[in-house]
């Protein structure tokens, strides 16, 4: 997975109107419950999760199912690249302790994919 990080402006880069930032600590406290939430859903991590977990855990609704299915053919997307996104906007969704995969999850798991796709990551080639 990659992300996108763009420049800081800099007002930022010299400390100005900053917001106050997430602490280490508060990222690991998110990411272990996030974790913890995972294994006591289905016994393991989602990026452990099998096809037919896949279909019990990360359910979507009809209007996601369409804005999938437009990724899919926008991008190209195999079963495989399906899955992956699928287990990816439930652990954003795990990690905002949402229950459920909300439209924002899963446009987040497109968009870090259409990234891969944009650099070239998954054919093999170096990105730039």
């Amino acid at each position: 997975m990659h992300i996108e990080v763009p420049n800081m402006t800099r007002d930022l880069l010299l400390h100005r109107n900053r917001a106050p930032a997430e602490s280490s600590a508060q990222v690991r406290a998110r990411v272990e419950a996030a974790h913890q939430r995972q294994v006591q859903r289905a016994g393991k991590t989602n990026a452990r999760l099998n096809t037919r977990e896949i279909e019990q855990h990360c359910r979507l609704t009809a209007q996601q199912n369409r804005m999938l299915a437009q990724a899919i053919d926008k991008l190209g997307l195999s079963g495989r690249a399906l899955h992956r996104i699928l287990k990816l906007a439930r652990t954003i969704a795990d990690l905002e302790s949402s229950s459920g995969i909300a439209d924002t999850h899963l446009t987040e798991a497109i968009a870090y994919r259409k990234l891969d796709r944009r650099t070239g990551v998954n054919s093999g080639e170096t990105p730039n």
